[in-house]
C-alpha cells in the first residue's frame, strides 16, 4: 500500500514535503468553537442579567470610602514638563467589577525574537460597545548596571547624563513588562466606557475619605507614605529632597501628591528620576517661596513690635515736634501697609 502524503507548498524544506497532520487543523477547529461558545455564553448572561446604574454607582461610591482602597485609587505622572492626574488601574479594575457585563479579551497580533504586538479590547456585552488598543512590547529592559549573563543590545545615556544598558528580556521581565502595558490599557479604554459622570463623583469621594484619614493622623499618614516609597526602594532622605523640605514638615497637598506619585510608580506608569526631573525643581521653588513669605512677614512684625516698644520707652514729657510726629506716624503707616500685602499674600 503506498501511503498519501499531502504537501504544503509554502513549507518545503530543502525539497522534501512536509507531511500532512490533521491532527493540529483538528485542535484549530476545536479551540475556535470553545472560543466561540464562551463569547456567546457571555452575551447570554449579560442579557438575562442586566446592570443597574443606581446600584453600580452606590457600590463604587462606598468602594471609594475605604481609606486602603482610596488612597491607591489615584495616580500622577510626568508628562512633557507638567504632570497627568487621573483614576489609577485599580480605580478602574473595581469600578470595572462592580458595573458587571464587560469582557476584557487579549490577543497577540505579532510575536518574534524582537517584539511582540497585543490587542487589548474593553467590551460592554450589553450595548456592544467597545474600545480597542495595539500595544508593542519591545523584547528589552533597560539596567543602569547588567547582571552577569545580560545579553547587552546597546547602550544609551538617559536625561541625567547617566549611561543605560538595553538588555534582551528574560522571561518573568517581559512578563512583568506584558501585564503593565495590559493593565494600562484596560484601564485607558475601561474609563471611556464607564459612565464619567459617577467617574468623577467617585473620584471626589476618594479625595473626602484622604483627606478625612490624613487630618485624623498626619503622623501616621506620613509613615505610611515613608514605608510604601522604601519599598519601591526611595530612601526618606529621597523624599525630604524631592519636597524641598524635612518630612515632618509635610503639608496636606505633599501627602496627596506623593500618594499618587507612588501609585503610579508601582503600577510602571513612570520611574523615580523622571519624577525628580519634573516635581523636584517645582516643589523646591515652592517651599522655598514659602519660607520667603513666612520670613518677610516675621520681620515686618519685629519691626513693628520694636517701634512700639521703643515708643513706649520714651518718658511721657518729653517733647516731640509736629514734624518727627508726622515722620513716625507716617512710618509706622507704611509698615502697617506692607504687613497688610504680605498677610494678603499668604
Amino acid at each position: 500500500m503506498t501511503a498519501v502524503v499531502k504537501t504544503d507548498v509554502g513549507q518545503l524544506n530543502g525539497g522534501a514535503p512536509t507531511p500532512y497532520q490533521p491532527g493540529a487543523e483538528t485542535a484549530a477547529t476545536a479551540a475556535a468553537a470553545r472560543e466561540k461558545a464562551a463569547v456567546e455564553a457571555r452575551y447570554i448572561v449579560a442579557m438575562n442579567r442586566p446592570r443597574d446604574i443606581d446600584t453600580f454607582r452606590t457600590r463604587l461610591l462606598q468602594a471609594c470610602r475605604r481609606p486602603g482602597f482610596a488612597e491607591v485609587a489615584e495616580y500622577a505622572k510626568p508628562v512633557g514638563g507638567g504632570k497627568v492626574k487621573g483614576p489609577s488601574i485599580r480605580f478602574v479594575e473595581e469600578a470595572l467589577r462592580h458595573f458587571g457585563n464587560v469582557d476584557t479579551p487579549s490577543s497577540v497580533i505579532l510575536d518574534d525574537d524582537e517584539k511582540r504586538i497585543l490587542r487589548i479590547s474593553v467590551t460592554d456585552l450589553e450595548t456592544n460597545t467597545s474600545f480597542s488598543s495595539d500595544v508593542i512590547l519591545a523584547k528589552t529592559v533597560e539596567r543602569k548596571k547588567p547582571k552577569p549573563g545580560d545579553e547587552v543590545l546597546r547602550v544609551r545615556t538617559n536625561t541625567q547624563g547617566e549611561a543605560v544598558s538595553i538588555i534582551r528580556a528574560t522571561e518573568d521581565d517581559f512578563l512583568n513588562k506584558q501585564n503593565a502595558a495590559v493593565s494600562k490599557l484596560i484601564r485607558n479604554n475601561g474609563l471611556r466606557l464607564l459612565p464619567s459622570d459617577i467617574v468623577e463623583e467617585a473620584m471626589d469621594q476618594v479625595h473626602k475619605t484622604v483627606q478625612t484619614r490624613d487630618a485624623e493622623d498626619p503622623a501616621a499618614a506620613r509613615k505610611r507614605i515613608v514605608d510604601a516609597f522604601f519599598g519601591l526602594g526611595v530612601m526618606p532622605a529621597q523624599l525630604a529632597e524631592l519636597l524641598g523640605h524635612p518630612l515632618e514638615a509635610v503639608t496636606a497637598a505633599e501627602l496627596t501628591l506623593l500618594r499618587t506619585i507612588f501609585t503610579a510608580l508601582r503600577d510602571g506608569e513612570t520611574q523615580w528620576a523622571e519624577v525628580v526631573d519634573t516635581f523636584g525643581d517645582k516643589q523646591k521653588a515652592a517651599a522655598k517661596e514659602a519660607r520667603a513669605q513666612a520670613k518677610g512677614t516675621a520681620g515686618l512684625k519685629d519691626q513693628l513690635k520694636a517701634r512700639q516698644e521703643k515708643g513706649a520707652e520714651k518718658p511721657a514729657e518729653a517733647e516731640t515736634t509736629a514734624t518727627e510726629s508726622g515722620d513716625a506716624d507716617e512710618a509706622n503707616l507704611r509698615l502697617d501697609q506692607e504687613l497688610a500685602e504680605k498677610d494678603g499674600d499668604l
